[in-house]
């Protein structure tokens, strides 16, 4: 190995880590988000968080939340923090929705697996920070 090469992997891939998962994660959200509005609906999405017993508005909440979040992670704006605010929104669906249907997420009415993962991946986002290309300062 070259000394270029030990110092990209020493200095960059950290970086480059949090970059890819930051990517990552916000992608999902904004998707989660796109979902909720054009594939079930606004109205949609009201009536089933009603339906589990949810006040209506929180679904707009959730909504906000998922794509606003989503494109905070995706340029890099104040990263840990709202990794970490995020991390709620998961909580939530895990416990209202998935908890109950077991761990797997192939189970019927999805798991809680994928949403326990997507916590850890965001708490270690919050741990790395925004890494490459993010508008927020580094440090």
């Amino acid at each position: 190995m070259t000394t270029q090469s030990t110092n990209f992997a020493a200095s960059q891939n950290p970086d480059l880590a949090a970059l890819v998962l930051r990517l990552t994660n916000g992608v999902l959200f904004v998707l989660h988000a796109g979902l909720k509005i054009f594939v079930f609906t606004l109205a949609g999405t009201v009536g089933f968080f009603e339906s589990i017993g949810l006040p209506g508005f929180l679904a707009y909440v959730v909504i906000a939340a998922e794509l606003l979040g989503g494109v905070a992670l995706i340029v890099g704006f104040r990263t840990r923090l709202v990794a970490l605010a995020l991390i709620p929104v998961l909580l939530g669906a895990l416990f209202t929705v998935h908890l109950s249907n077991g761990f797997f997420f192939s189970n019927e009415g999805g798991g809680w697996e994928y949403l326990a993962f997507w916590i850890v991946a965001l708490l270690v986002q919050s741990l790395l920070g925004a890494g490459l290309y993010g508008v927020e300062k580094r440090g």
